[in-house]
């Protein structure tokens, strides 16, 4: 099964889980905030790259972007389409003009979408010289291993191949909302390599902790201190 059909089965749960606060903190307190630190301000247009139901870019449009969705999944743009203008497209053709946009995000879009390499070489095309791309993922070492017990000293065992990973499948079953994700791990050479092709030279790179704040509230969220959960990157068109 494809990435893309895979999440269009998933649209209508990942929509309530996504909508309903407090069912998502790691994205509500940790990994959103985190990566808008690396976001710039609102310029000309913004194009979320893999909007899913639109949560990431109705934040933006509330920062004063002006925003594009695009997604595979038709049930997730028609849900996006509830909170801004969104287009049903594969990431690796987008319908826009060179130039189009002067900022794309990618927020844990990139490791979902069926050749990641094409989705950030259109993603170069469609930005302005001068543009930014801005991405999250689920950090590749993040997702190859696991933790012996829920300890927050429990060691992580590595289990497979980095360089040729397989895809990680996990289960979210939160107040009678059951999401499954798929995601599949990107080395760090593989995203490197797609960004070096396109033509977008790395600017940051960050491999975020949870606060101290946050691992009181989710104790079990100390151990991602130890090791990584998620990656962002800036990458900047000359």
């Amino acid at each position: 099964m494809s990435l893309q059909a895979f999440w269009d089965g998933q649209a209508e749960a990942w929509g309530r889980f996504a909508r309903t606060p407090g069912r998502d903190p790691y994205h509500e307190e940790f990994n959103f905030p985190k990566f808008l630190e690396l976001v710039p301000p609102a310029g000309r247009r913004t194009l979320d790259l893999g909007c899913g139901e639109g949560r990431v870019g109705a934040e933006l449009q509330r920062l004063g972007h002006r925003v594009i969705g695009v997604d595979a999944s038709s049930a997730m743009v028609e849900l996006a389409r509830e909170r801004h203008g969104a287009v049903v497209a594969d990431a690796g053709a987008l319908p826009f003009a060179d130039g189009s946009f002067d900022l794309v995000v990618a927020y844990m879009s990139v490791m979902n979408l069926d050749d990641p390499e094409a989705g950030v070489r259109e993603a170069a095309r469609v930005l302005e010289p001068g543009g930014r791309f801005c991405l999250a993922i689920t950090h590749p070492f993040g997702l190859i291993g696991r933790f012996g017990s829920e300890d927050a000293g429990a060691p992580y065992v590595i289990e497979g191949s980095y360089f040729v990973p397989e895809d990680k499948l996990w289960e979210s079953d939160r107040e009678g909302v059951r999401v499954v994700f798929r995601d599949r791990p990107l080395p760090l050479e593989r995203l490197a390599g797609a960004l070096e092709a396109a033509g977008l030279p790395i600017e940051a790179i960050r491999e975020p902790r949870p606060s101290h704040e946050f691992v009181r509230e989710l104790p079990i969220a100390e151990r991602r201190r130890r090791v990584p959960l998620f990656l962002h990157l800036r990458a900047a068109k000359p």
